[in-house]
C-alpha cells in the first residue's frame, strides 16, 4: 500500500487513531501522525539497516533532548563552547569559572559538552543544578566531568549533529572559549545558522585569552574573507570579542533589555519586545535600517497573530512587524542592537 501525508491512508488512518486512543496523553496528534507515517514509509522504501538505524538513534536522541530541557524551557541559558585541554589552573579556566559563576547569579543555566576542560569550568562556577551536559561519546576525552556525572541534565550522544542542535536551539546566548578543532566547528556552525537565519538571534561571543586568540581570527576574518567578499560588512553584528567575562555577561543582559525574541508568520517578521516602541524610535529605525524593509514596506506596531497561541505565555508582549529582506541577517543583529538602545 502506498501511504500519503496528505490524503487518506483508509485502514491504516483507523489503526493510527486506535493506537493514539490506547496510548493516550499524545500531544498534537496531526504531527506525531506524520512521524508514524514516516517510521511506515522508512520500513517501505529502505532496506539498508544502517540508514533505519541512523533515523532510528537520531528520533531516540532528539526525544530524550526534548524531554529533558523541556521543564526549563522558560529559563534563559548560555551555551559555553571551549578547549577539552584546558586545565584547572589555567587562567581561562579561571575566567569560565567566573563568567559561569556570574551568568548562574543572574538566573541563566549553562550548557556544555559536559567533558573536561573549559566544559567542567562551565558547569562548576554554574554549580551542578544550574548546568545542562550534552555530552559525545568518543574514544578519548570526552567522559562526563566529576560536576555532571549522574546528573539528570547530563545527554550522552551517539550524534555530532544531534548535540550540535541541543547546543543551538536550546541557548539564548552562545559563548565560545579559546580552543582546537572541535571548538572551532562549533563556533563556524553558529555563525552560520545566524548568517543565514537558521537560528533565531542571539549573542555570539567570543572570550580572548591574553594572547588574542580571536584577535588573531578576526584579523584573519577581516583580510582573507572580508576582502575576498566571502562576507559582508555586516557580518561582523553577529559576533562579540572581549577579554571580560563580565562584558561578555553584559552583552548577554543588554540584548535582551528591549528585544524579547522573533517569529516569521505569513511572510512577515515579527518582533517581540519587552516594552512597546514610540512612532519616533519606529521612525528612526525605518530611517538607519532601510535596508532590511522589503519592497518599500514600513515597519508597524502590531497586536498578537492567531498563528502564536502556540505560544501563550508571549500574548501580552509588545509588537513591530515589517516585510524582512532575508539577505541581511547581520545586519538584523545590528537592529536589536538598536532597539535595545531605546
Amino acid at each position: 500500500m502506498e501511504l500519503s501525508f496528505s490524503r487518506s491512508n483508509d485502514e491504516i488512518d483507523l489503526l493510527i487513531n486506535r493506537l493514539f486512543e490506547l496510548s493516550g496523553g499524545i500531544h498534537h496528534p496531526k504531527i506525531i501522525r506524520e512521524m508514524v507515517l514516516s517510521s511506515l514509509k522508512l520500513g517501505q522504501e529502505i532496506d539498508y539497516l544502517a540508514d533505519l538505524k541512523l533515523v532510528n538513534r537520531t528520533l531516540r536522541e532528539m526525544r530524550y533532548t526534548a524531554k529533558v530541557f523541556g521543564p526549563y524551557r522558560h529559563k534563559k541559558k548560555v551555551t559555553i563552547f571551549g578547549s577539552a585541554r584546558t586545565a584547572p589552573h589555567e587562567e581561562m579556566y579561571q575566567k569560565c569559572l567566573r563568567f559561569s559563576h556570574l551568568l548562574a547569579e543572574k538566573g541563566y543555566m549553562i550548557i556544555t559538552g559536559g567533558g573536561p576542560g573549559i566544559m567542567q569550568a562551565g558547569n562548576e562556577g554554574a554549580g551542578s543544578e544550574n548546568s545542562f551536559a550534552v555530552n559525545i561519546r568518543l574514544p578519548f576525552e570526552q567522559a562526563p566531568n566529576p560536576v555532571m556525572f549522574r546528573n539528570p541534565r547530563l545527554i550522552t550522544y551517539k550524534y555530532f549533529f544531534n548535540r550540535k542542535v541541543a547546543f543551538v536551539k536550546e541557548a539564548d546566548a552562545v559563548v565560545v572559549f579559546p580552543g582546537g578543532f572541535g571548538t572551532l566547528d562549533e563556533a563556524m556552525e553558529v555563525f552560520t545558522l545566524v548568517q543565514t537565519g537558521k537560528t533565531s538571534p542571539k549573542p555570539l561571543i567570543l572570550i580572548d585569552d591574553a594572547d588574542g586568540y580571536w584577535e588573531q581570527f578576526f584579523e584573519f576574518v577581516k583580510e582573507s574573507l572580508l576582502v575576498k567578499g566571502f562576507i559582508s560588512g555586516e557580518d561582523f553584528s553577529i559576533f562579540t570579542i572581549t577579554k571580560d567575562e563580565h562584558e561578555a555577561a553584559q552583552v548577554i543582559e543588554t540584548f535582551y533589555r528591549v528585544y524579547h525574541s522573533m517569529r516569521f508568520i505569513d511572510h512577515k517578521l515579527v518582533i517581540r519586545l519587552n516594552k512597546k516602541l514610540t512612532p519616533e524610535q519606529i521612525a528612526t529605525l525605518e530611517d538607519e535600517f532601510s535596508e532590511l524593509i522589503k519592497n518599500n514596506d514600513h515597519i508597524i506596531c502590531c497586536g498578537v497573530f492567531p498563528e502564536e497561541m502556540d505560544e501563550p505565555d508571549l500574548a501580552d508582549l509588545a509588537r513591530i512587524c515589517m516585510h524582512f529582506d532575508h539577505h541581511h541577517y547581520g545586519l538584523l543583529l545590528a537592529f536589536i542592537h538598536r532597539i535595545n538602545t531605546f
